[in-house]
């Protein structure tokens, strides 16, 4: 996902809220404002909507903790993590390579759904500890609710809130934990991570569109065990669908080409004999002379026969038109310190994981501390075309 507003950093990961985010909070929160006003009359709308809005937040907060939770056990693996999005269905870790074992793969998937199930039975057992519902409640729920002051009925929602939401990750529909779980277990029976990946997308699919004709079906009318019916409440559902069909589709395609672009060494589809320039050529000598005519998005910047830096179309476009003439490479490049590169003997694969990791287009390859290649993207997107021209999800 595209970063979003930052809001902070824990355990050294970046905290970003997708502008979508927005959308989901206020609908959480107006439809919780709407149950609490039914179910407490006496409470009044300012009283309604602050407990509504603070539900809202806490439970987006259970979400970040899901989150982190993944991404804690990712770390401990020793895999990067680069942030983590909240955004419309919820949110979302940017976990940087795949777990290296099944074992891996198991506990990193699991301790999603069990942090939510942690937090939401900890909301309901201070509910019943604070709060106890009597015997009574059973006979007549609605006048129960009623009785109970705004913390308990935070908690109580909330608690109930986590606990589905934990069940509904452990649904065994890939890229869902539990589906992560179920390719966990695959992977462990087979010892194929691909043919795991595989059958897990399978059901992930299969599960996406029962969810998308079951949204369908509420649209028009039928009421669907535990979701209800209702015209929102189905375009949401069969949009949940969609979004995980995508995203099971999308998985199993970056498993198929991590497995196209292992034992290819980057040195096969570099990009060698790449122009270069010096650090004090000039912004407009860039454009003029190097920019116009060629598909090159970037230029390594070499003072002799040494890397200094990396300047990019991004990079030009930083700079003013009337500032061209008097703006050289070196005041505008990424020095090299700072950039991605590989060497020629590494995978591919590497490469393409350091292209996603940096979302930059291109990667130096450096062989005794000299330049020898870009790889590029779009190298790699050219190879595997080659490689499977209908297609890389066969």
């Amino acid at each position: 996902m595209k970063n979003g507003l930052r809001i902070g950093r824990l355990f050294g990961i970046n905290i970003y809220l997708d502008w979508s985010w927005l959308l989901i909070f206020l609908l959480v929160a107006w439809s919780l404002a709407t149950q609490f006003a039914l179910m407490h009359p006496a409470w009044g709308p300012e009283l309604a909507w602050s407990v509504a809005i603070a539900a809202a937040l806490l439970f987006f907060a259970s979400v970040l903790a899901h989150e982190l939770a993944h991404s804690i056990v990712a770390q401990a693996q020793g895999i990067p993590v680069r942030n983590i999005t909240l955004f419309l269905f919820g949110g979302v870790a940017n976990i940087q390579q795949e777990p290296r074992s099944p074992r891996g793969e198991f506990l990193l998937a699991i301790v999603g759904p069990l942090t939510s199930l942690a937090i939401g039975g900890f909301c309901l057992l201070a509910v019943s500890l604070f709060a106890p519902l009597s015997a009574d409640a059973a006979l007549n729920p609605g006048l129960a609710f009623a009785s109970l002051d705004p913390l308990t009925t935070l908690l109580l929602w909330l608690g109930s809130a986590n606990i589905v939401l934990g069940i509904f990750n452990l649904l065994p529909g890939f890229p869902l934990d539990g589906g992560r779980v179920l390719r966990a277990i695959l992977w462990g029976v087979t010892g194929n991570f691909r043919t795991a990946t595989r059958w897990a997308a399978g059901v992930g699919q299969v599960l996406a569109w029962l969810l998308i004709f079951s949204g369908i079906a509420m649209i028009f009318g039928v009421e669907i065990p535990f979701f209800g019916t209702g015209l929102i409440g189905g375009l949401w559902l069969a949009f949940i669908g969609w979004f995980m069909s995508s995203a099971a589709r999308q998985s199993y395609q970056q498993v198929v080409v991590h497995d196209m672009l292992e034992g290819v060494p980057a040195a096969r589809l570099m990009r060698a004999n790449v122009p270069a320039v010096s650090p004090g050529t000039s912004t407009s000598d860039l454009v003029h002379h190097y920019v116009m005519g060629t598909d090159e998005r970037a230029f390594p910047v070499l003072d002799g026969d040494r890397l200094v830096g990396l300047v990019t179309l991004e990079d030009i476009r930083k700079v003013a038109r009337e500032d061209w003439d008097t703006t050289s490479a070196a005041e505008i490049m990424t020095p090299a310190d700072q950039l991605a590169v590989v060497q020629p003997q590494d995978d591919a694969s590497a490469a393409l994981d350091k292209l996603t990791e940096r979302n930059v287009h291109q990667v130096p390859v450096i062989s005794n501390g000299h330049l020898v290649g870009l790889v590029r993207s779009s190298d790699i997107m050219r190879w595997l075309n080659l490689q499977a021209p209908n297609g890389i999800a066969r």
